[in-house]
This record gives structure tokens, sequence and C-alpha cells, in this order.
């Protein structure tokens, strides 16, 4: 059973759509659902977020209907859940209960584990009262519990004990990733990011031709991957999929995927995948927008990308277009992962970015150096190139990495271009 308590302020078709997104999410978590429930209010109930009268409208629904779960739109204070569990009978979870017991399934890595049972655990210790568990999984090594302590004391110190090592983890990992990244200055980095299922698996895996596991449902990665793409013309990026958001993300969650968030703070550019073909994308964009800016990511150089444009048709393209163009002053490229020559526009937006970081330099290199003509033809773009006795002038865009080994060779000169 889903249960939704919006504001009654908050237009039909926007309820209409959150209840949509946690229906795929209790599908995506295994359940099968069979009523929905809508209560509008002025204000939640500080007892049991919907009203009493409501609260057993839906006890006699739920043994009418043979449910066994009740999942709650909003997120439930833990006296709430647990009022609610005593008066319906039943097992009660909220929102970010669900996306957190979604993510642990879908966690593959080590990183991704620890920071989703970090999360969880962060989101169990204050409703340990209600969830009470012996938790055998995470005790390892028990028998310091004092006299008269009680289970559910020795478990919550269990859990502080388990979040702390987590934390030291993921701190260690932190650590590992700024190491990876330092190893990448003078590289160009993209991070792309967006609302689940917006697509950027599929930009990725398009533009790098890599092996990146793609599924056309909510979180089915939330590994981060790092390609190398060509984009012609000797320039290349390391691009970077990030784990997708959505609606009321737990807070937890978010703190313990910064690391992986990480790979976005320090990206030269921003890719935002938008599912163009969802009616509702400008909400979905508003709420990437507000966890960018939940992780002070709001003032880097972005690049919106609108994909799937192979869902909609020509004329609600141009809509789209038009509306850009009038309302936003943020570059944007439409594409389609799926569709021949569908990401050229992006690879072209991406290219012109790299080419705006290269500096445009002349340089005079010995005729016969000829490992490093090579690699300025290979890794930079040579505008014009002429032979000036036993020297080759060069002029050309390069990247920050090669022209800082061209200033380290003795027979080699730079003029202004």
């Amino acid at each position: 059973m889903l249960v939704g308590a919006p504001s009654r302020t908050v237009d039909r078709r926007v309820v209409d759509e959150h209840m949509q997104e946690l229906r795929d999410l209790a599908m995506t978590a295994g359940g099968e659902v069979v009523e929905t429930m809508i209560q509008r209010m002025d204000s939640p109930t500080p007892q049991t977020y919907i009203g009493r009268g409501k609260v057993q409208e839906l006890k006699a629904l739920l043994g009418e209907k043979g449910v066994d779960l009740v999942i709650f739109d909003e997120e439930l204070k833990p006296l709430q859940a647990q009022n609610l569990e005593r008066g319906l009978d039943v097992r009660v979870m909220d929102r970010s209960e669900l996306i957190l017991d979604i993510f642990a399934s879908r966690a593959r890595t080590g990183e991704a584990k620890v920071q989703v049972e970090l999360a969880q655990l962060q989101y169990l210790l204050p409703r340990l009262s209600r969830m009470w568990t012996h938790l055998s999984r995470i005790r390892g090594g028990i028998g310091l519990r004092g006299p008269g302590e009680t289970q559910l004391e020795t478990d919550r110190r269990l859990i502080n004990r388990r979040i702390a090592e987590l934390r030291k983890k993921l701190a260690n990992i932190s650590e590992a990733r700024a190491t990876q990244r330092r190893q990448r200055q003078g590289e160009y980095r993209v991070a792309l990011v967006g609302y689940t299922n917006a697509g950027k698996s599929s930009v990725l895996r398009a533009l790098s031709g890599g092996d990146l596991f793609v599924e056309d449902r909510l979180f089915a990665t939330l590994d981060s991957a790092t390609r190398r793409v060509d984009l012609g013309s000797g320039y290349d990026a390391l691009v970077t999929d990030t784990v997708g958001f959505i609606r009321k993300l737990p807070h937890h969650l978010v703190a313990s995927f910064r690391s992986t968030l990480e790979e976005a703070r320090e990206a030269d550019l921003i890719v935002h995948v938008i599912d163009v073909s969802r009616t509702d994308w400008e909400d979905q964009r508003s709420v990437v927008d507000e966890v960018l800016e939940d992780l002070d990511l709001a003032d880097r150089p972005q690049l919106l990308v609108f994909n799937k444009v192979d869902r909609i048709t020509h004329e609600e393209e141009e809509v789209v277009r038009s509306r850009m163009h009038t309302l936003d002053q943020t570059p944007a490229a439409f594409t389609s992962a799926v569709r021949d020559g569908g990401l050229l526009a992006l690879g072209e937006a991406l290219r012109a970015r790299v080419r705006g970081q290269r500096p445009h330099v002349t340089v005079h290199i010995p005729a016969g150096a000829g490992a490093l003509l090579a690699a300025v033809h290979r890794e930079g773009e040579v505008l014009e190139q002429e032979e000036d006795g036993n020297r080759i002038r060069l002029t050309a865009r390069l990247p920050k990495s090669l022209l800082g080994r061209l200033r380290q060779e003795p027979h080699v000169s730079f003029a202004e271009p």
C-alpha cells in the first residue's frame, strides 16, 4: 500500500507524478503495489502523520486487500512510524528507507557498500526502539556488554562503533580518490550528473564505446565510472558517471556519497543529463540543481544535455529548444544515446570546452626531434606548421601536460603566435 500525504497547495499533476515515482521505487525494490491512498493535509499530525480517522480507514483497507507493507511518500519521524505500526499492525516504511533498501541491493563495489551501510545505520540509529534487532551481522567480537545493559543499549553502542569504522573507511577512500585526482591534473575532466534513469550511463557508454552496465530502471548503477573519451581533432577528456539523484533523497545518503560526488567538485565541467521525454523534466532538473547546491557545486561550469530526444517528436524538441533559448542562458545540447549521430552535438560542445582550456602557442622544435613532433601532432591540435632551417615552427593548441614536457626540453623554444 502506497500512502501520500501532500499539502493541499500542491498541484494534482505533481502529486500524481510523485506517487507514480513511489510506485516505481516499490516495484524496483521487488514489491507488488495493490493500492494507493492519498490524503491532502494542511500539516502533518505529530503522532501518526495522517489523521486518526485516516489511520482507521487505512487499517480496514489493509485487511481487505491483504497488504503486509505500507510505504509513505513522506519522511516519517521515528515516533510517527512506531505509532503507525502499532495502529496498523503491519510493517511501515517511508520513502527514505525504501531508497536505502534499493541502494543496498544495487551496491556492487566495496566503496558503494560502505557508503550505503553507513547511510542505513545512521537512519536506523534513532529508530532502534521500533526496528530492534540483534544485529548479528555486524556484532563481531561481542563480549563487552556490562551488567544490566539492555539489548537495545548494546545495539546502539555497536551501531555507533560500526558508524565510526565506516567513516574511517570512507575517509581512506576519499584520500585515495584525491590521490587519483592529483594524478589526473592537466586532464580535462567532465562529471555527468542527473536524475536517476536520465541516461547518464548510456551517454558515457556511447561516448566512450566502453562496456558500462546500462538498464532502464531506477538506480541501475551506484558506482562511479570514469572513461577516457576521444573527442576528435586530438582532443580527449576524462568523463565520470556519478550516482543518480531523486526527489527527497535521504540526506544521510547524500552525505555518505560525498566521496563519490567529489568527482563533480573537481571536474572542469558538470554535464547535467536530463530525460527530455518526461513531462516533469523541469521538476527533475530542479531536484538535481538543489542537490548540487547542497554540495556547494551550483557555481561550477555546467552544460545541459537533453537526452532521449528519440522518444519525443520534432515539434516537442523545438518547443524545448525555444524555451531554453528565451528563458535560460545555460548552454545546452540535445542528444540520443541510441540514435546514429545522436551524440555529435555533445561531442562538439565538449571539444569546444577542451579547446578553450588549451593554450594557443607557437613552438620551435628541432627538425630531428621526431618523438616531440609526433607528440605535438598526437596530443595537440596543430593549426599551422612550417620549416625554418633546421627547426620546425608550429602554431598549436596544446594540453598543459605536453606544454610542461616541452618547456623542459633545452632545444625547444616558444614565441608569441
